[in-house]
């Protein structure tokens, strides 16, 4: 498992758990993760190629975490990320935050919050948005 590990670069690294640590927060943000939620989750998990123990330990160490922490470990990691990857994990967050079919305010609280302390533009994080899901109906 080390040899796997160390063919991930830690920018690589930050970026996959940023984007884990804050789907969990936003995901959370309402008390609960639905089922929409959760595979929309492995979705981004597959998405991005995500390795199963990047996965596996982001889920144990949220267990040991308060959601302040996570975010704010969410944070840390994201500002170590080159700004396409950040604009990436915002996209992933706004298709997340509309996977249960409802807005709730703290998901948007969350998200304003996230974009004021990464200096990333929501504008960009919209025209990302509707982008990917251009992209993705001329391939199907």
């Amino acid at each position: 498992m080390n040899a796997m590990r160390e063919n991930v670069s830690n920018q690589n690294i930050d970026f996959q758990l940023g984007l884990l640590y804050f789907a969990h927060v936003l995901a959370m943000v309402d008390g609960d993760i639905d089922h929409r939620e959760k595979a929309t989750i492995r979705k981004i998990k597959l998405e991005e190629m995500i390795p199963d123990w990047v996965f596996d330990d982001f889920t144990e160490s949220v267990h040991e975490k308060t959601e302040r922490k996570i975010y704010e470990e969410g944070v840390a990691m994201l500002n170590r990320c080159r700004e396409e990857e950040k604009l990436k994990v915002f996209v992933h967050l706004y298709r997340l935050s509309k996977a249960d079919d409802k807005v709730h305010v703290r998901e948007v609280r969350l998200l304003l919050y996230s974009l004021k302390a990464t200096k990333i533009s929501f504008e960009d994080v919209e025209y990302e948005a509707r982008m990917s899901i251009t992209n993705t109906l001329h391939v199907q």
